[in-house]
Order: structure tokens, then C-alpha cells, then sequence
């Protein structure tokens, strides 16, 4: 049957007549409490994998749980109209969570969700309510009321979520390996994202990549009395301040070689597309008790935040941090060090000309040894692709406002899991806002952000479909 072009309005509609039914299937799904990286919990994310495949299949999904070394994978497949000339569409989500501690600090049971009225506006109190459990229902929510409406699927779908995203994802890539011709789809959607400044909606187009070492500088066999050996023995601690200050210049800018191979400069659309933004750089900076932008002196702040690669310390110490005072020089001095990466940047190179870089600073009777935590590559999504277009005008017609493509200063390895191992584009979007607390006790989803984050999904379909 062809679609009816009075459908989306008709969606709409029943989404909004829908959603305290919606949300209480929100509340049933964060009973569950899904933590991924604690054994404990082993049972309940099993048991959250359940509770969304038969979602699915009362949706007439194909959907069953698939085992996994560590929690399970949920995958389905449902078709749309015979005729239906729209695309294959992947839905990727999580539904682990976060551990919950320090448990004192939540003012309720993470896992006993409730509504609860706030001056911005009523929000859903609960761990996983926007990271990503309320974001994952959002599309199947829109999903849901389209079928009640239609009677069918508006294309063809497959659905793909994740039990360990909150732990890592080691199960991740052998299952995208061994199971890429299942998984293929035109495009991958991700909704693990939110708006930008709370009330922009925004589809991402650039994730920076992330590069981790550890360093250990050597010197002394052992510690070292400083009134007897200051002056003369050298000290790691002093060594490694001193290269690692020598990580930026007086401009900001990286000095490792060749760390700028691969990064490129905006497109002027996207250039424009963030000065329409007005990014208030100085609010943003205020509220963690800050003022001046750090980075490269010659980039706005947005720049730095989203298409600027970044080395930082993350962490240093060495010799006695304990209370009171010990005159000692340290025999070993440590740091972690990240690099952000973006455009075309090599991880591993990266990694190769850091470890090299620090061994040619290395001062006479130290030696220094490393310990790699985690390689991964920036995304760039392809925004020729129509779909792009499409949501930009979906998001627009909910919102009220023009969505913008934008950056992300953090890492969601799996949209460039998608295109090495499916050679698949993917487009993220998504409907947190920046106080939602993830990760944090408290964390929150905005009932207003579910309830358009549904519409939205509805209207894109209705593009798309």
C-alpha cells in the first residue's frame, strides 16, 4: 500500500496521544539496572537485552538476542512497505549504563525512575534516562506510533543495540566482523548525541579520534636522600615536566612531528554554519570557574573544541605525595597523556612519534618505558549524502529553529566503526541537553527532549521513507 501523504501529520498525532504510555515504557526499561562493567549486573543486562527484543517483536520485528563474550547484542530486522523505494536504515543504541556510585549523592534510587517537576520544565530522574536509554526509545517510540498509524514500517530497518558501550565495547568489533553482511544498511543512525546549547538541534558531522600513553621516566635504582644527592642525581620528576611542557609552543600549537599530517581546515559552509551559532565562549568557560580560551591562539573557540587536535596531561606524579614532607628524589616519575585527533590523523604514527620525540629529550641516566591505552581514528561523516539534508530539514520543522551540523570534542568510536568494518556512513543526532548529568549521580532526560526527540524521528522517517 502506497504511504498516505496526510501519514506524518496523523504520526505526529498519535505520538503526542501516546506519550504517558511511552514514557511508562521508559520507566519499565531504567528499572533495570544494565550496568555493563560490573560482573554483578551480568544478569540484568541480560535481562534489559531481553525486555527489548520482545519490545521489538511486538513492533513485528525479526528481533533476537545475540550472544557475545561479554553482554549480549540485540539485532532486528523489519521490512516496510512492498513498495517502498526509501532507504535501509540501521538504528544503533546502547542499553548498558553507567555504575551509579557514589550512590550518597543521588537524591533517589538511580534505578526507581520518576517525573520530576524542575524550574526548567519536568524531567525523568534516573541512570540511563539520557544516556542512552531515553534516547534509544525515542526511535523506537517514533517507530511505534507510525505502525499504529500505518499499519506498517515506514522502510526497511534493522536494529542494532549494544550492551557494552559503557564498558569499553570489547565485544564490539569481532561482532561487527563476523556479522558485516547481516549489518549492512545505506546509513547508520546514532542517537547518542544531544542538542547544542540546549535548545539547537544538532547533527554531528565530526568525532575527534583519542590516542592514551602512559610514561614512566627511570633514573635511581631506588629513592633518593635529596640533601645527599640534590644537585648531583637526576631527578625523573624534572625531566618529564620539562618535556612535557615542551608538548605546546608559545602559540598553542603541538610540536610533535608531522602530529599535523591529515588535519585539515574547515569547509566554509561548516565555518559559517558555526559563527551563525554564537557560541558564547565565555559562559561556557565561566561555569567551570574559568575565562580564557587555552588552545591555538589563532582558532575560535569552537574550532579548538570540535576540529582542533589537542595533546593534554591527564595525570603526573612521582616521589612522595603523601602528607607532611619526605626529602626524596623520586627514582621513577609517571604521566598520562591523551591526544584528541582529527581529519586523517594516524593514531599509531601519532603514538610512534610521541615515544620517539620523548626518548630523543631524554637527559643522561634516565630511560623511559610506555604503555598504550587505547588507539582510535576521528570520524568525518559524509553530509552528501541526502540523508543529511533530510534531517537537517526533519529537526528544523520540530525545533523551530535551523539545524546545524557540528563537531564533537569527544570520542564515539562506534559511527567510525561503522564505515572500517560495514563501509557504512553514519549520521548522529540526538536530544540530550548539557545539565542531563550523564555519567554523574542524578543524571536526568527532559520529558519535553523525549517527546520531540520521538517527533523528530517521525518527521525524519517520513523524509527518508
Amino acid at each position: 500500500m502506497p504511504h498516505d501523504p496526510q501519514a506524518p501529520d496523523a504520526v505526529l498525532a498519535r505520538i503526542d496521544a501516546m506519550l504517558p504510555a511511552a514514557l511508562d515504557r521508559l520507566m519499565d526499561l531504567l528499572r533495570i539496572p544494565s550496568i555493563s562493567t560490573d560482573p554483578a549486573f551480568k544478569a540484568d543486562c541480560d535481562r534489559a537485552a531481553d525486555w527489548l527484543v520482545a519490545d521489538l517483536q511486538s513492533l513485528g520485528f525479526d528481533a533476537a538476542k545475540r550472544p557475545t563474550p561479554g553482554h549480549p547484542m540485540v539485532v532486528a530486522h523489519g521490512d516496510g512497505p512492498a513498495d517502498a523505494s526509501g532507504p535501509h536504515l540501521l538504528f544503533y543504541g546502547h542499553y548498558d549504563v553507567q555504575p551509579v556510585d557514589p550512590l550518597s549523592l543521588w537524591d533517589r534510587d538511580p534505578f526507581d525512575p520518576a517525573l520530576e517537576n524542575t524550574p526548567k520544565g519536568q524531567v525523568i530522574r534516573a541512570r540511563g534516562a539520557s544516556d542512552d536509554k531515553g534516547q534509544l526509545m525515542t526511535f523506537l517510540e517514533a517507530l511505534r506510533a507510525w505502525k499504529a498509524e500505518t499499519g506498517q514500517l515506514p522502510c526497511k530497518l534493522t536494529i542494532f543495540l549494544e550492551g557494552e558501550e559503557e564498558s569499553g565495547s570489547p565485544s564490539l568489533i569481532p561482532f561487527l566482523q563476523d556479522n558485516a553482511a547481516e549489518l549492512q544498511a545505506d546509513i547508520a543512525l546514532i542517537c547518542d548525541t544531544g542538542l547544542f546549547q540546549d535548545t539547537a538541534p544538532a547533527i554531528v558531522t565530526m568525532l575527534r579520534g583519542l590516542l592514551g600513553e602512559e610514561i614512566t621516566l627511570h633514573a635511581a635504582n631506588k629513592d633518593l636522600h635529596s640533601g645527599m644527592f640534590g644537585g648531583l642525581a637526576a631527578n625523573p620528576i624534572r625531566a618529564l615536566t620539562r618535556i612535557l611542557a615542551n608538548l605546546h609552543d608559545d602559540q598553542g600549537r603541538i610540536t610533535l612531528p608531522g602530529f599535523y599530517d591529515g588535519v585539515s581546515e574547515l569547509p566554509d559552509a561548516i565555518r559559517a554554519q558555526w559563527q551563525n551559532l554564537a557560541f558564547d565562549h565565555a559562559a561556557f568557560l565561566g561555569d567551570v570557574g574559568l575565562s580564557v580560551p587555552a588552545g591555538e591562539l589563532d582558532r575560535t573557540p569552537l574550532e579548538m573544541l570540535w576540529s582542533r587536535p589537542t595533546a593534554e596531561v591527564n595525570g603526573i606524579w612521582g616521589g612522595y605525595t603523601g602528607d607532611g614532607f619526605k626529602t626524596v628524589l623520586p627514582a621513577e616519575a609517571h604521566a598520562k597523556v591523551s591526544f584528541r585527533l582529527v581529519g586523517t590523523q594516524d593514531p599509531h604514527a601519532i603514538r610512534a612519534a610521541f615515544r620517539a620525540w620523548v626518548q630523543a629529550q631524554l637527559p643522561a641516566d634516565c630511560s623511559a618505558t610506555f604503555t598504550e591505552h587505547g588507539a582510535s581514528p576521528a570520524g568525518l561523516m559524509q553530509i552528501t549524502h541526502p540523508a543529511f539534508e533530510a534531517a537537517r530539514a526533519a529537526l528544523g520543522d520540530e525545533w523551530g529553529r535551523a539545524a546545524a551540523y557540528v563537531g564533537c570534542g569527544g570520542s564515539i568510536p562506534i559511527a567510525g566503526y561503522f564505515k572500517t568494518y560495514l563501509g557504512m556512513d553514519a549520521m548522529l543526532l540526538g536530544f540530550a541537553r548539557d545539565d542531563d548529568q550523564i555519567h554523574s549521580p542524578n543524571e536526568k532526560y527532559d520529558v519535553e527532549c523525549f517527546h520531540k526527540g520521538i517527533r523528530s524521528w517521525a518527521r525524519l522517517l517520513a523524509r527518508l521513507a
